[in-house]
């Protein structure tokens, strides 16, 4: 990678990112590791160095697994973080713990934003087609027939590229320049937020107080450092909650000693619930910040924009490297735009719950709440998260058949299960099915299934075959096949997902979302179902002859070591 504040360095770019925060810097990791040339650009001089978000969920570990950057970004998490809330006489209304790890990863993770974004600035390093161009405000982009010119502040050189996607916060200029709108509305509530090192309390809870007197939140993170936040009342201005004496007042409600807190830094700001009326314009796009703003209470704000990039970013790539037509862009907003409206929804919804400030209406939450809890099936629906919106694509890169069967698996996230092969031993799965597609059956051979044509197909799509057995039939040698990877059932897991689902044969995307699913003599029908949706491009001759442009998949040498690779 290439980080400069004003040259320009090999070819141009096929895509533009603006904005070089998490989002844009995950974007561009994905990007990378599929070969296609990408330009980051950001106005400020180098990254956010004060923490932000707090919390990383299983899907976003799972993204930053995929770009071979988990291993480093693990050591600046706290793993398993339980949150709990309290009524304003200490008394438990609910805790958070959720207890499996299905997609591999915990569900709750305490994190230092600065420290994760600078583990995927550093990740660039890998690529030379990637680069990173500080101090570059983006001030105009002009499509034309083929492309985009992006144009940017202080006489510096205009850049050709084919997309621009922006990554530029919730005030974002690419939106601007796409005329969209930012629906929705901006809480009247306003919050003194408090970073602070050598953690006073020292332990690793959090909680949020649910106190009507005034509400509060207290969580730990990673290397001693513990946010507080304080609801502002109405009669208290901006000013005042900005002054080091608020501040310490707000902190003698939490620690014996104020004085003796070592404050990284304090602001006061509001909950935004918003939406763009649109994810991409032409060759414009936009994400994370810059598609959608949550309040915080869920901790969604910075793993939506993280999926917003495992959505978006294989589909650039097909389409750049010619597998795809652009046609398969339109389903990034198609299958982002609900989930990011749920998001929304629930992190509205629990902040209206917690922050009431009238006691009859918090005593009346709390009554709720406390009947709730002695129900069993309630109780774990809380404890689990079993209330957040999973992914769940009813169109887009999808198929779900005719008719469509209310539990079909297609359109939700695959699990990710530690597993065996031949010769490795207690991998995530993830880690076997590589980078791209991935065709994944049980105790079948998913290249006898798909027929000759079929395989051939997605094969030159650099898809990875794989068959799923028990561990007693990992070493048996009937059956194998050149092309298909033998994967153990190690913990059982597998066995048990697909004993609940009549579907056998199962059409990953390189993000793990399952685009199709089908019982085993239907994988070639289907098959051809799923080029239609995933817009895939077939050039060459006729009939058997013909094959699917090819471009290979990037080896450890050119783009990195995948996590848990040899």
């Amino acid at each position: 990678m290439t980080q400069n504040t004003d040259g320009h360095t090999g070819a141009s770019p096929d895509i533009v990112i603006v904005g070089a925060g998490p989002v844009g810097l995950t974007l561009a990791n994905i990007l990378g590791l599929q070969g296609v040339r990408t330009l980051v650009v950001d106005e400020r001089d180098s990254l956010i160095d004060y923490p932000r978000g707090v919390g990383l969920d299983d899907e976003a570990l799972r993204t930053f697994q995929s770009i071979g950057l988990v291993e480093q970004i693990l050591p600046h998490t706290v793993p398993n973080q339980i949150l709990r809330f309290f009524d304003a006489n200490r008394k438990l209304l609910a805790e958070m713990a959720p207890p499996d790890a299905r997609f591999g990863w915990p569900k709750r993770n305490g994190f230092v934003q600065p420290m994760v974004d600078a583990e995927l600035l550093a990740g660039l390093d890998r690529f030379d087609h990637v680069e990173v161009r500080w101090g570059h405000r983006m001030e105009n982009c002009a499509e034309t027939a083929d492309g985009v010119t992006v144009t940017f502040a202080d006489r510096r050189t205009p850049v050709a590229t084919r997309y621009v996607v922006g990554c530029d916060g919730g005030r974002s200029a690419t939106r601007h320049l796409m005329g969209v709108s930012f629906d929705g509305t901006t809480s009247s509530t306003r919050w003194l937020v408090v970073d602070c090192a050598n953690d006073p309390l020292g332990h690793p809870n959090s909680e949020v107080g649910a106190d009507p007197r005034r509400p509060y939140v207290s969580i730990s993170i990673a290397h001693g450092i513990r946010r507080f936040e304080f609801m502002i009342h109405g009669h208290e201005s901006d000013e005042e909650a900005d002054s080091p004496a608020f501040v310490r007042r707000m902190l003698a409600q939490m620690v014996p000693d104020p004085e003796r807190v070592d404050i990284i830094r304090h602001r006061v700001y509001t909950h935004h619930s918003r939406i763009a009326g649109a994810f991409r314009k032409g060759r414009l796009m936009i994400a994370g910040d810059a598609a959608h703003l949550m309040p915080v209470w869920q901790g969604q704000g910075y793993n939506s924009g993280i999926r917003d990039a495992a959505n978006l970013g294989w589909k650039l790539a097909a389409v750049v490297k010619g597998q795809a037509d652009d046609a398969l862009l339109d389903t990034y907003d198609i299958e982002r735009r609900k989930h990011a409206r749920a998001m929304i929804d629930l992190s509205t919804m629990v902040g209206r719950v917690i922050s009431p400030t009238n006691r009859r209406v918090a005593t009346l939450r709390d009554k709720v709440i406390h009947a709730a809890s002695v129900v069993p099936a309630l109780k774990r629906y809380v404890l689990e998260m079993r209330f957040k919106p999973m992914p769940r694509y009813e169109q887009g890169a999808v198929y779900h058949g005719e008719p469509r069967s209310a539990s079909s698996p297609t359109g939700t996230l695959f699990i990710q299960p530690r597993v065996d092969t031949r010769d490795r031993q207690n991998v995530l799965l993830d880690d076997i099915l590589g980078p791209g597609f991935s065709v994944l059956c049980w105790s079948n051979n998913p290249c006898a299934l798909l027929g000759d044509e079929v395989f051939a197909r997605w094969k030159a799509l650099g898809t990875t075959f794989v068959a799923v057995r028990p561990m007693t039939q990992l070493h048996w040698r009937g059956y194998d096949d050149p092309d298909v990877v033998i994967v153990g059932d190690r913990t059982g897991a597998l066995k048990a997902w697909f004993d609940t689902h009549t579907d056998s044969v199962l059409f990953l995307r390189p993000d793990r979302c399952i685009a199709g699913a089908c019982i085993a003599q239907r994988a070639a029908e289907l098959s051809a179902s799923l080029f239609k949706v995933l817009h895939l491009t077939w050039e060459g001759g006729n009939g058997a002859s013909e094959s699917l442009l090819y471009v290979s998949q990037p080896t450890a040498e050119s783009s990195g070591t995948v996590a848990g690779s040899p």
